[in-house]
């Protein structure tokens, strides 16, 4: 661009500087108290290089499994010139890697983990604790270049991290393929409130001393980071206090004291971290490099800035004499030794041995002939001075072949865990056994007589607003971020989604009374059965509305059971607010409209999906507790359009009442007509959901109305149905 005289070159500039520019303005920003739907968006399909028609699971069935494990065996000892292995194996990185990628995970709501292959964008690409990851996902491109789409990023990802272990000696439980990748950053997922990476993590926290107070859905202790600091709670050493840290972190991410103590064990059994240079003089990380950077980040000018200069975490050593094997080292260097503070060479805090013999120190990454110090962070002294954390390392280390196993299991669910049902594993290696946190679910029958349950359930006298709200109930709590919940397996009937406030354990009792009887007569599933009562209730609403239409409907759902149920891992399921039935629980930070959001874009909803099954869910009576807030019809419980009609017609007028109510009243009368929530008045003041309000309330929408509920309830009630995928 030529720079003007006066050294103004923005006034002939031929780019208009838009929301895409550093400079410029969107619409969040002049507007900031605006409902942002982007999130109802963020994977849209016109991102994807590959086309709507591509099919992963039909790729994989022409992968070469084997070849291409025997190719990354190959890889782990293939050290490079532009990024040497250290001892000449990548195992530690490539392991790091897949660590990072899947440990993003948190149960809360289901969001980060490996399953999309999200570590190639920000901000996880660029994350400080995520350092030389790009080096690893480099050395794997032409792996991926050879095999094409036949593999996904995502599993080749986590796959580099399983061999990783098998090439130097674990026997690995497992390994499923089927992680589909996504093309462009997830970037409405939450990963915290701060404005600057490692910021001192107080701020997530009601009292950091107390670490279950940090704020949900968060899991990681500071921004940038995966888990916890490893220097100490906000950089400060205190085993004691990273233990109580380290043990809600991996709370967070679905494991057990035992779990969490075998995967710090067995992470830290191979590899070593990286310190050894001034952290301050790194280059701009991935995102924010230049171009003739070509992606990678953190440039080293330390020396060779590679090999026993590359700088990572800042910390610098090694855990074990053996770095490169799985073998029970780690214990025996933790337990045998005492260990002080001190700096490493970039000036990180870290634990190193008071005292160590010669032949007990670890060889340098490059020349074997030197003899370096091992290391330990303070989570793993954590591991040493928690007393029920040091009962799982004394156990370990007096039973190598019950670690290998446990931590072998435990890297399998940290892995697999956002994959959801085995329904969507893929591959040789898949495990025979049925896990509990996998969800199972029996295969149901799929041949029997619908016509003759569907007149049963008729006959049965439940309301369409019973029938409704029911089913939905039960399909509302999937969320495609790790593929758990669903109507499938109607756990709505056990602990503890049955006493959950918001499945109204009373009436669902009822429901439940009349519907269980029906599927044992038929020898068919609950789940079955609720979804087809779903069914008959809106088919029941639209023949109200003045349409003959029957709901597709896809038999084979099974019942699970209290035993293949963990109710613990399910309470974060639990619905807290609910927009479409018009419930909140209580009042929180995020207001109710932004609540509805994120439940939609975990069912996988688009916008007006979302909108449309809202209107119709009000227009049935299907609200919380029989409400009638946002019930803007005189005909309820028909499957009309009435919802958009009265909520654009402006002869209305809306009025604040309190605590977040609104009346609806004629303009020119003053007359009381409906009761209102902001739930609903967002349909009306948001420009883009106006939009989608106003095409609902056109008189000749009713019938397109009634197929566009019908379709996206379709959706919701088979979310979970990965066996017609």
């Amino acid at each position: 661009m030529k720079e003007l005289a006066n050294g103004d070159s923005s006034a002939k500039c031929p780019v208009m500087h838009g929301s895409m520019t550093e400079t410029g303005k969107n619409v969040m920003d002049w507007w900031p108290k605006s409902l942002n739907l982007d999130i109802l968006s963020q994977h849209d399909t016109k991102t994807n290089p590959l086309g709507e028609d591509f099919d992963y699971a039909e790729e994989l069935k022409k992968l070469d499994v084997e070849a291409l494990k025997k190719d990354m065996h190959a890889l782990m000892t293939d050290s490079q010139d532009w990024w040497p292995a250290d001892w000449g194996h990548y195992g530690g990185l490539m392991i790091r890697m897949a660590w990072h990628s899947a440990g993003s995970y948190r149960i809360a709501d289901g969001r980060g983990g490996g399953g999309t292959g999200n570590l190639r964008f920000a901000p996880l690409n660029s994350w400080p604790d995520n350092v030389s990851l790009d080096k690893a996902k480099r050395l794997l491109w032409p792996i991926k270049q050879k095999y094409g789409n036949k593999v996904s990023w995502a599993d080749l990802i986590i796959l580099a991290g399983t061999i990783a272990y098998e090439s130097m000696g674990l026997k690995t439980f497992g390994f499923a393929f089927g992680r589909k990748d996504i093309w462009h950053p997830e970037k409405d997922t939450y990963w915290g409130a701060e404005k600057e990476w490692l910021a001192p993590s107080d701020g997530r926290y009601e009292n950091v001393d107390q670490p279950d107070t940090m704020e949900n859905p968060l899991a990681a202790v500071q921004m940038g980071l995966i888990y916890v600091n490893p220097e100490g709670v906000n950089g400060k050493p205190n085993p004691q206090k990273t233990a109580d840290q380290v043990r809600e972190t991996f709370k967070r991410m679905a494991m057990n004291d035992e779990e969490t103590a075998a995967l710090t064990a067995g992470g830290h059994t191979v590899g070593k971290t990286h310190g050894n240079g001034d952290a301050s003089l790194l280059g701009a990380d991935p995102e924010g490099a230049d171009v003739d950077q070509q992606g990678l980040g953190w440039a080293n000018p330390t020396k060779s800035g590679k090999g026993r200069y590359a700088v990572t975490s800042g910390l610098e050593g090694a855990w074990t004499t053996n770095p490169t094997q799985w073998d029970g080292g780690y214990f025996s260097m933790l337990l045998d030794h005492e260990w002080e503070i001190r700096k490493s060479p970039a000036g990180a805090q870290q634990w190193m041995p008071v005292d160590i013999k010669e032949e007990d120190m670890p060889v340098d990454v490059e020349d074997p002939s030197i003899k370096t110090y091992p290391m330990m962070t303070d989570a793993d002294m954590a591991m040493k001075v928690d007393p029920i954390y040091r009962e799982y390392m004394e156990k370990f280390r007096n039973d190598h072949a019950y670690f290998s196993d446990t931590f072998a299991r435990a890297w399998f669910k940290l892995t697999h865990r956002d994959m959801g049902p085995k329904d969507r594993y893929f591959g040789p290696d898949v495990p025979a056994e049925d896990l509990v946190w996998q969800d199972p679910v029996p295969a149901g029958k799929k041949d029997y007589d619908v016509a003759a349950v569907k007149a049963k359930i008729t006959a049965s006298g439940l309301s369409v607003a019973e029938m409704v709200s029911t089913a939905w109930d039960s399909a509302r709590t999937y969320r495609g971020s790790d593929m758990r919940g669903g109507a499938n397996g109607a756990r709505i009937r056990l602990a503890p989604q049955k006493d959950w406030e918001g499945n109204e354990p009373e009436k669902l009792a009822k429901v439940l009374g009349v519907l269980e009887p029906i599927a044992a007569e038929f020898g068919i599933s609950v789940a079955d059965v609720i979804v087809l009562t779903g069914n008959i209730g809106v088919e029941q609403a639209a023949k109200k509305a003045g349409f003959d239409i029957e709901v597709p409907f896809a038999p084979g759902r099974g019942d699970a059971t209290d035993e293949m149920t963990d109710a613990d891992s399910f309470a974060p399921l639990e619905p807290i607010a609910d927009g479409f039935r018009n419930w909140l629980k209580k009042d929180y930070i995020v207001t109710p409209e932004e609540l509805m959001l994120d439940r939609a874009q975990l069912m996988g909803l688009t916008a007006p999906e979302m909108t449309v099954l809202l209107g119709g869910m009000r227009a049935m009576g299907a609200n919380y507790g029989g409400s009638r807030h946002g019930v803007l019809t005189d005909n309820v419980g028909a499957l009309t359009n009435d919802f958009f009609v009265n909520l654009t017609d402006m002869r209305n007028s809306w009025k604040p009442v309190n605590n977040g109510l609104y009346e609806i009243r004629d303009r020119k009368t003053d007359e009381f007509k409906w009761s209102a929530t902001r739930i609903d008045l967002v349909f009306g003041s948001n420009s883009i959901l106006r939009s989608y309000s106003e095409v609902y309330a056109q008189s000749d929408s009713k019938e397109k109305f009634v197929k566009d509920f019908v379709a996206a309830w379709v959706k919701v009630m088979n979310n979970d149905r990965f066996d017609l995928k």
